[in-house]
C-alpha cells in the first residue's frame, strides 16, 4: 500500500493533547503526517518522520483535520432567494418557509436531487469538509422521504430521517394523523436508509409530546435520536434530547439555566451543536457558546446548510462567526468544527489527525489555524485529503 508523508507543516492540529502541546488541539509545530492507505499511520516532528513512498511539502503551512459537518439539509430542490430578500428587508423568520422547498423537492426528479446534492458536497469539500451528515425533511410523504434518504445514503453514512421537519401541508388540519404517519408507515420505509432520527421541536413544528413520540418510535426502529432544539424560542427540545440520550441537541439558541445544566451533565452523551449560519441568515439572537463551554457542555459547530435559513456550506465561515459573535476562541471553534462534530456523530475515526484515524486532512494557505477566524471570507483551504486520497 502506498504511503504519503506530508511534511514541513508549520502547525498541525491533531485534536489529541497527548500527541502535541497538551492543549485540546494537540498542536505540533514543525510537524509531519504519514498516510498509509486510508488512515493516518504516524504524526510527529518533521525531523523524525519515517520514510514514505511519496512526499508532499506543506511549505510552512498549517494542517487541520477535515471538517465534520454534523448538521445539513442537502437533499432539496428550488430556491428561496425571495424569502431571504424579504427577510433582509424586515420580515421575521418562522418555520413555515419550509413549505416552499417541499413543493419544489416533490416536483424534482431523483437525478435533479442527486445533482444538487453532489454540487453542494463538492462545494463543501473544497472548503475542507470531509465528513457530513444530511437529512430528509423536504418531501414529507412516504415516497419522497424514502427517496431523499436513499439518495443521501449513496454519498454518506451519516443519514438522518427528518420526516418531522414540519407537519406536511397535506395534513395541515390533522397534525396527529401526520405524527402517526411519521411514526408508522413513513418510518418503516425510511429506517433502512438512515442512521439517525430527528425532529424539529419548535412552535410551528412539533411540540414536546409529539417530538417524544417520534423520537421514541425512531429509536425502537434502531435509529439514534438527534433534536432540532430551542432555535426560535424557549421550549422542551433540549431537555427532551438529554432525557432520550440524543447524540446532539442542535441550535440551542434560547436556553434556560436548567437547559445548560442538563447539557453539562450529559456532556459525554449529548452534544450542543451550534449553527451560526442560521443566526447570520435570519438576523436572530446568537447562541452563547461561551456560556455553554464555561459550564462544561460539549459543543460542535456545523453549517446547517439549507436553502431557507442557512444557505452556506462553508465551515470556515461558521468558525469566523462563532469567534466573532458567539464568544468562542479560535482554538475552541476549530475543535468544535472537527472533533466536536465527530462527537455529535459519535465517531472516533474522524475529526482528529492521530494514528489509526481516517486520513481526512485540510491544508491551509496560512501558517496557523487561527487564520480561519482572522481572515474571514478568504478561501484558505488549498488542499484536502479524504480517506487518504488527495481530493482537492
Amino acid at each position: 500500500m502506498t504511503t504519503t508523508a506530508i511534511t514541513n507543516i508549520a502547525g498541525l492540529v491533531t485534536n489529541d493533547p497527548a500527541l502535541g502541546d497538551g492543549s485540546p488541539l494537540g498542536l505540533i509545530e514543525n510537524a509531519a503526517v504519514v498516510i498509509d492507505g486510508e488512515t493516518v499511520a504516524w504524526v510527529g516532528p518533521a525531523a523524525k518522520a519515517p520514510a514514505a513512498d511519496t512526499v508532499f511539502d506543506a511549505a510552512g503551512r498549517a494542517v487541520i483535520p477535515g471538517f465534520v459537518d454534523s448538521h445539513s439539509h442537502l437533499v432539496f430542490a428550488g430556491d428561496r432567494t425571495a424569502e431571504f430578500n424579504a427577510r433582509m428587508s424586515g420580515r421575521s423568520y418562522s418555520a413555515g418557509g419550509i413549505r416552499t422547498t417541499v413543493a419544489a423537492t416533490r416536483a424534482a426528479t431523483d437525478a435533479e436531487l442527486e445533482a444538487n446534492l453532489l454540487r453542494h458536497l463538492d462545494e463543501a469539500r473544497r472548503q475542507g469538509t470531509t465528513t457530513f451528515e444530511t437529512k430528509s425533511g423536504y418531501g414529507l410523504t412516504v415516497a419522497d422521504e424514502a427517496r431523499a434518504l436513499r439518495i443521501a445514503a449513496a454519498h454518506t453514512e451519516e443519514v438522518t430521517y427528518l420526516g418531522a421537519h414540519i407537519v406536511s401541508p397535506d395534513y395541515a388540519e390533522d397534525p396527529a394523523g401526520y405524527v402517526d404517519l411519521v411514526t408508522g408507515e413513513m418510518l418503516t420505509a425510511c429506517a433502512p436508509y438512515a442512521r439517525w432520527v430527528d425532529v424539529f421541536c419548535e412552535k410551528g413544528a412539533f411540540d414536546g409530546d409529539q417530538a417524544r413520540a417520534i423520537l421514541t418510535a425512531g429509536a425502537a426502529a434502531g435509529l439514534i435520536p438527534r433534536v432540532h432544539a430551542n432555535q426560535l424560542s424557549y421550549g422542551p427540545g433540549v431537555q427532551l434530547a438529554v432525557e432520550l440520550e440524543a447524540a446532539s441537541a442542535d441550535h440551542c439558541t434560547h436556553l434556560t439555566d436548567a437547559d445548560v445544566d442538563a447539557l453539562a451533565q450529559a456532556a459525554d452523551t449529548t452534544v450542543a451543536t451550534l449553527l451560526p449560519g442560521a443566526e447570520f441568515s435570519t438576523r436572530a439572537q446568537w447562541p452563547d457558546a461561551r456560556r455553554l463551554i464555561d459550564a462544561g457542555v460539549t459543543v460542535a459547530l456545523s453549517t446547517d446548510c439549507n436553502p431557507g435559513s442557512s444557505y452556506t456550506s462553508s465551515m470556515p465561515f461558521c468558525i469566523a462567526l462563532a469567534v466573532r459573535d458567539m464568544r468562542m476562541t479560535p482554538d475552541e471553534a476549530i475543535w468544535s468544527a472537527t472533533a466536536g462534530g465527530a462527537r455529535a456523530l459519535r465517531r472516533s475515526d474522524v475529526g482528529t489527525v492521530t494514528p489509526g484515524a481516517r486520513a481526512d486532512l485540510a491544508l491551509l494557505d496560512a501558517p496557523s489555524h487561527v487564520h480561519l477566524a482572522y481572515r474571514p471570507g478568504v478561501p484558505l483551504v488549498s488542499a484536502v485529503w479524504q480517506r487518504g486520497v488527495r481530493a482537492v
